[in-house]
């Protein structure tokens, strides 16, 4: 395709500004936000964990690639890049439609030589390929470079403005144009943003992305952080973290614990009349909402006050 110059923002950028570029091309790419000291640190943890990891057996999941995760449990430094505050910001304001946000997935994406491109697709089709309203996000995602990103070694590739085409598309490799980032760049994109790794044509670079993807908190993981994180890492977590795992409900009534306590109390010993059901409510009627959800949930709380 003709020329085209990437989005670029600086790290003392807001996420207002990040926003405006999502809502214009799907995507955002925010310079040195992690920096090498930190992907320094992130590599060191991750590399004997890498080189245990099989490469794929498809090609959409790459011959040459390895995908490694469990971020949360193998790298204490992973954490930082999932709880880095201007991206969850940027997050909760593109998923603020929906009663909460989660992790979706966490893993490095290492790309080898030899390896073709990637067919182009939307990370939102991982839900068996439902096709969610053209105007309600399910996913808003970021890829951090590990290493250098260039056209040469597999840079990740993108439609521009394609978050707003209809699925099912197809685009051909001359219709994308390579995410080049240096390490500790990050791009935060939509999940309906067409896109795909890209041939890596060296002889002996491995190019390396940290893949963090976030969903809204009613739909299952595609890494189910339950099972990567033993209990016993879980125990020593702040809350926080634990909530963005999925240690909260998806939307009132989704993902509740025990006798409608707090799922956290799973991890932490919480008192029971510490979950207060009517202010679940509260928090999704504070959401963007359907005129029928804002209507129901109203009379909940009415309802709720009456019996008091």
């Amino acid at each position: 395709m003709a020329a085209y110059e990437l989005n670029r923002l600086p790290k003392t950028a807001s996420f207002e500004q990040v926003m405006a570029k999502l809502e214009k091309d799907g995507y955002c790419i925010i310079e040195d936000l992690a920096g090498n000291t930190l992907m320094d640190k992130i590599a060191a943890e991750m590399d004997p964990w890498i080189e245990q990891t099989c490469y794929g057996r498809d090609q959409l999941n790459g011959f040459f690639t390895r995908r490694t995760g469990a971020l949360i449990a193998r790298s204490t430094y992973a954490r930082k890049l999932i709880m880095d505050p201007l991206v969850l910001d940027s997050v909760g304001t593109w998923l603020a439609h929906a009663y909460s946000f989660q992790l979706n997935q966490a893993q490095i994406l290492s790309v080898g030589p030899g390896a073709k491109a990637q067919p182009v697709h939307v990370d939102e089709v991982a839900w068996d390929f439902y096709q969610f309203p053209g105007d309600y996000h399910i996913q808003c995602n970021t890829i951090w470079a590990l290493t250098d990103f260039t056209e040469e070694n597999g840079a990740t590739r993108i439609v521009p403005g394609s978050h707003k085409h209809p699925l099912g598309l197809k685009y051909k490799l001359e219709d994308t144009v390579p995410v080049l980032m240096k390490r500790g760049d990050v791009v935060i994109y939509s999940g309906k943003l067409y896109h795909g790794a890209g041939p890596n044509t060296t002889k002996d670079q491995v190019r390396q992305g940290i893949n963090i993807t976030y969903s809204v908190g009613w739909v299952k993981q595609e890494e189910n952080q339950f099972l990567s994180v033993p209990r016993e890492i879980a125990q020593t977590l702040p809350d926080d973290l634990l909530r963005l795992m999925g240690y909260q409900q998806g939307a009132p009534g989704i993902g509740i614990f025990r006798d409608s306590e707090d799922p956290l109390a799973a991890i932490r010993s919480m008192p029971y009349e510490q979950y207060i059901y009517s202010q679940a409510v509260k928090k999704t009627l504070d959401a963007s909402a359907s005129d029928y959800k804002a209507q129901f949930l109203n009379e909940i709380v009415e309802l709720t006050k009456e019996g008091q």
